[in-house]
């Protein structure tokens, strides 16, 4: 049966903003209150997708949520019309106002952990939402990422979703970002790696000081229950907590992996000869790459700079691995000459592609943060909710209406305007008669 990875990337929202929300994300903070542009954006988005079906990749897309999120100011107390709790909030609590816009959902490597049948007790696709408890921008999510999951994943034959862990920094989780999987061929079972930043019920364990660890093991250890994963296919390893306070804020920023390569830099790990000796001794296929980066070839400040790590990795129809890497990797010289001798080593990595990212990037987030990952054999493929999949036809579809609803410009000021909130809801209303998701944000809903 043929066997395939799908990229779930998610769309750019029409209030893509710069608010600086994400403490210990350095891009994020570094480019707080500067003017956005949520239509260069959401294309920019939409190109990457785009190329990578070119090159014969599952690719599809999930959908951007509501902002600004009236319906969580109005459980904090902001009451009146739309615009009166838009006005309410701007004036008064600015920072809440500003959180509650943010569009940080883009990100849908925080969107979930997804566990493929191979490796579930029941040989279904399992979804669990994160939390994101460790931001409150981003702990609005889970709700309505769970119905936008179950929109697109809908066949119970198939997709089993969970609720999302308890809403408690013992159990913070933020997908995907903290999670991949290693396996001989996609449909294979695999060992799935669990990289957490602290241990919340034992606090004589290592964390880091300056910044928070946004996963914690018991997070991870409650995600592999509900997924009916067996211990010997699983591997939890803690990250680095220098690395945390460095700015490292997930292990996505540090290493990646697919397939039978995992690629990380030396200081990625807490213990990491033990991480490395657990991952080699479960890990079923013939043969295991890792590819490990030297502090003396690419420094921590450069990878976190360029977002080398930060990089999707994808096995090419041709059975070559290709680097997906945005185009700050190729204006850094020195991960840039790395990455150029990579290519030509002995390793299942064969080409590097360059996108230009920027809109994200200066947000913080870069092409791994950007995607969702999904292994699914040829019927689970097809019980996919096959609006959501890019194709050429698509691809036009949401260009052109990402150029009827997107603002060219946005300033921080522009959020409380109550014009933005109608172009916001028109734009997802008719997006949601696009995408076929049904009614899936609160407005739709009242």
């Amino acid at each position: 049966m043929t066997q395939y990875e799908a990229n779930f990337d998610g769309l750019v929202g029409p209030t893509h903003n710069y608010a600086g929300l994400s403490f210990g994300n350095v891009a994020s903070l570094n480019n707080a209150s500067s003017s956005s542009s949520p239509k260069q954006a959401a294309k920019q988005g939409l190109k990457k997708m785009k190329a990578l079906a070119d090159l014969g990749m599952i690719q599809g897309v999930l959908a951007p949520q509501e902002r600004p999120d009236i319906h969580s100011l109005r459980r904090l107390g902001f009451n009146g019309s739309d615009a009166q709790v838009l006005e309410a909030a701007a004036k008064h609590a600015p920072a809440i106002f500003q959180a509650s816009c943010s569009a940080s959902s883009m990100w849908t490597a925080n969107a979930a952990t997804v566990s493929p049948s191979a490796d579930t007790h029941d040989g279904k696709i399992h979804f669990t939402p994160a939390n994101l408890t460790s931001k409150y921008h981003r702990s609005l999510e889970p709700e309505v990422t769970g119905r936008i999951l179950q929109a697109t994943f809908s066949d119970p034959e198939y997709f089993c979703h969970h609720k999302h862990l308890p809403e408690n920094d013992h159990f913070g989780d933020e997908g995907a970002a903290n999670h991949t999987r290693l396996c001989a061929s996609y449909g294979d079972t695999g060992l799935e790696v669990f990289v957490y930043g602290k241990q919340a019920f034992d606090l004589s364990q290592s964390a880091p000081k300056k910044y928070p660890a946004r996963q914690t093991l018991e997070a991870s250890q409650a995600v592999a229950r509900l997924h009916g994963l067996k211990d010997e296919n699983v591997v939890y390893i803690q990250q680095n907590p220098e690395l945390i306070d460095q700015g490292v804020f997930h292990n996505d920023v540090i290493s990646v992996g697919n397939q039978n390569a995992l690629f990380y830099h030396e200081l990625a790990f807490n213990h990491s000869d033990n991480a490395l000796q657990q991952i080699r001794k479960k890990f079923k296929g013939k043969e295991l790459h890792f590819i490990c980066v030297k502090e003396s070839d690419v420094s921590v400040q450069d990878a976190i700079n360029s977002y080398l790590f930060n990089t999707q990795i994808i096995t090419l129809p041709s059975g070559d691995m290709a680097i997906i890497a945005p185009t700050n990797c190729q204006e850094n010289p020195t991960v840039e000459s790395y990455l150029s001798k990579l290519v030509s080593q002995d390793t299942p990595i064969k080409q590097v592609k360059y996108f230009d990212v920027k809109q994200s990037m200066q947000n913080g987030g870069g092409p791994a943060c950007l995607r969702l990952r999904v292994a699914m054999n040829e019927h689970e493929l097809a019980a996919v909710n096959p609006h959501t999949l890019i194709n050429d036809q698509q691809f036009k579809v949401l260009n052109s209406w990402v150029e009827k609803h997107y603002r060219d410009e946005l300033k921080i000021a522009d959020l409380s305007d109550p014009q933005l909130l109608v172009e916001s809801r028109t734009a997802l209303d008719e997006l949601t008669q696009i995408l076929d998701l049904g009614s899936v944000y609160p407005f739709q809903q009242i």
